[in-house]
């Protein structure tokens, strides 16, 4: 199938509004009006510089300098935007609960719920200097004791992170943990019926087996939603620790193996299977903990039977197949005409399907 035949070329950033009054798509960045937000929060003086970080696929980020200020800001995609997606203000509102309580986020200095300053809420956040792990591991802890100490750091902060006091954090009301699972398969039944323009009648068999042999949460805590080395920043030293652990999007309170079951899914090791959801292409090297020692380690910290791990795990790799197919659908209206990634979709999707049924056999 071919698709983004009706993309037009879309303009990023826009030194005025007047300049993004005739473009055929809205820019992401409309420079006076950011410098207009940020003055009105004394955050730095003069023309702004800005660059695109990240290697998000869903929401967008830019680092922006200012005179001697550097701080990062995070806005969701252009409109139209599915419903109850792309929430900066929540996003924001999880990192200042969890700063309170000593988990390792960026410091929120700014938020915008005016939709109208660049057509979808942002907030700035402070600019942190570390590293994070994809494709290559960082050249401070590049070695098998290295590489050891950043998978148990990546499972220990897991593990800090589920057992948060949701009250001390001022988090109490952030989610209804009663039920998770059950709105989890609700909600993303429902949103594969909206977001996809062509037949893949497993995403509907995953969804009934995946309610037939849901198991019973043993708890609930925060669940972070899109946990995994590329949305955690480590300090560019060794040994390996975590400076912060970044894209709060997805956080609600429910069951904290679905986290687990994500991290798990997505993480590559030897035996790992390659789909477009294996996220982390480093970890294949000597030294990194298996997907199974993840597990294992997770489950010692939390004290959580991890035996459903493979239904958690099927979870994972089923909602991720409707978020993708959401970007492709956008990509072939021409919604994502910058996107480099959306296209291989086509694909992409039916083998992240199949993947969810292997492991919810």
């Amino acid at each position: 199938m071919s698709g983004g035949s009706g993309a037009v070329e879309a303009v990023e950033v826009v030194a005025t509004f007047a300049d993004a009054a005739g473009l055929a798509m809205p820019p992401l960045l409309i420079l006076d009006r950011v410098a207009a937000f940020l003055d009105a929060h004394g955050i730095g003086e003069g023309e702004i510089a800005w660059r695109r970080i990240g290697d998000g696929q869903s929401n967008i980020t830019f680092l922006l300098e200012r005179g001697e200020t550097r701080v990062v800001l995070r806005r969701g995609p252009r409109p139209p935007l599915p419903r109850s997606t792309h929430d900066m203000i929540r996003e924001a509102t999880v990192q200042q609960g969890l700063g309170r309580v000593g988990i390792p986020v960026p410091r929120i200095l700014a938020v915008c719920s005016d939709a109208e300053v660049l057509g979808v809420p942002f907030y700035v956040m402070e600019y942190l200097d570390g590293v994070i792990l994809l494709d290559e591991t960082p050249r401070a802890f590049d070695g098998s004791d290295g590489r050891r100490l950043a998978s148990e750091a990546l499972v220990d902060t897991l593990v800090a992170l589920h057992s948060v006091d949701l009250d001390r954090a001022d988090l109490g009301g952030f989610g209804r943990p009663d039920g998770y699972l059950e709105r989890q398969l609700k909600t993303f039944t429902g949103l594969a019926g909206q977001v996809s323009r062509r037949e893949l009648p497993l995403v509907a068999e995953l969804g009934a087996r995946l309610a037939k042999t849901m198991p019973v949460s043993q708890g609930a805590s925060l669940v972070h939603g899109d946990y995994r080395f590329g949305n955690v920043m480590f300090r560019e030293s060794s040994p390996p620790s975590v400076l912060a652990v970044l894209d709060w999007e997805m956080a609600t309170l429910g069951d904290p193996l679905a986290d687990l079951g994500y991290l798990t899914a997505t993480y590559s090791d030897a035996t790992s299977p390659r789909t477009v959801m294996e996220l982390t292409s480093a970890t294949r090297e000597h030294g990194y903990l298996t997907r199974d020692q993840l597990a294992e380690r997770y489950a010692r910290g939390t004290g959580l039977d991890v035996s459903d791990l493979r239904w958690y795990q099927a979870l994972a790799l089923w909602k991720s197949s409707v978020f993708l197919e959401a970007i492709y659908t956008r990509w072939l209206a021409g919604e994502r005409p910058d996107d480099d990634f959306a296209h291989t979709l086509e694909h992409a999707v039916p083998e992240v399907l199949e993947r969810a049924q292997e492991l919810a056999r």
